[in-house]
């Protein structure tokens, strides 16, 4: 650990002396292993919100299924509570704000879809899941159109909250920070989902010379084999950087005015939005697969 802190810290000053081409060019890298680490995200939801209500659905009691109808119920409510705020806050009258709209009625659309192919007959679905990720690709609409540039003229959020304190943006650096290390952890550690479990190290087996109890036990701790891919961790953890990079140059290391305020921009803009549309194609996805496909097993 010593020498790998030591290697890190001759890293971090060696950065300042790198050429800006090798920069942009890590950049263009960056902003495709952004992407990949945005599409792990929206696995590790979807996996965790199908988990969440199988888990509520094998219990087969009549509290949980009321516990499911409840949650469901507060989710569609914040949802189409939060796109009326977002009707309010992005499209103020006397202005032409279409691709505003366009992206609010596109995630209803979505929502609405989740809904029908759920509770079609022949879909095995549950309306948990599809109001978690309700919630979310609204969410992530939001979350993109509050990355606009500040002087657009359809961004009214920022004109009735008049400024944006530092304290703000440090919460909602910590809450994306938060985020990105519980994605990256979560999928790097991950022994069924993503990546395959890393096999036993060479030489994993009894010592050479004879050894008390307490020295045999520590020497099979140390041999027992991690249950995640080493190099699929670390992989995950490299996109997770690339991540965090881009949201704090605004996906651009060469930016405008909206460059002084994190994660704000078009290309921010547009990458939200991409998101949630990527969540809702997988998403129903999920839900249509093993129809479409009996043979295999998802």
């Amino acid at each position: 650990w010593m020498m790998k802190i030591v290697c890190w810290c001759l890293l971090v000053i060696f950065m300042f002396f790198l050429p800006n081409e090798i920069i942009s060019f890590y950049e263009t890298i960056s902003k495709f292993g952004s992407g990949l680490f945005l599409l792990v995200q929206v696995v590790l939801l979807l996996d965790f919100v199908h988990g969440w209500n199988d888990k509520w659905v094998r219990y087969d009691e009549q509290f949980w299924y009321f516990a499911l109808f409840v949650v469901s119920l507060v989710c569609y409510v914040a949802t189409f509570g939060l796109s009326g705020l977002l009707f309010y806050w992005f499209t103020p009258s006397g202005h032409d704000c279409g691709i505003n709209t366009f992206f609010i009625v596109m995630t209803l659309i979505f929502i609405v879809v989740f809904a029908v192919i759920t509770l079609h007959p022949a879909v095995s679905g549950s309306i948990l899941p599809a109001s978690v990720v309700s919630l979310y690709c609204m969410y992530l609409c939001y979350s993109g159109l509050s990355s606009e540039p500040r002087e657009y003229e359809c961004n009214g959020l920022h004109r009735h909250s008049k400024a944006i304190s530092t304290g703000t943006l440090t919460v909602g650096l910590l809450t994306t920070v938060l985020s990105v290390v519980y994605s990256a952890v979560r999928a790097g550690s991950s022994t069924t989902l993503l990546s395959p479990p890393s096999s036993p190290r060479a030489g994993a087996g009894k010592p050479l010379l004879p050894l008390d109890k307490v020295d045999e036990h520590e020497e099979k701790e140390k041999t027992k084999p991690v249950t995640y891919s080493y190099s699929f961790f670390h992989i995950i953890f490299s996109l997770a950087s690339m991540y965090s990079a881009m949201l704090l140059t605004g996906w651009s290391t060469s930016v405008g005015e909206s460059g002084k305020l994190v994660d704000v921009g078009w290309a921010s803009v547009w990458v939200r939005i991409l998101t949630g549309w990527a969540t809702a194609g997988l998403f129903i996805w999920s839900l249509v697969a093993p129809h479409l496909f009996p043979d295999r097993e998802f």
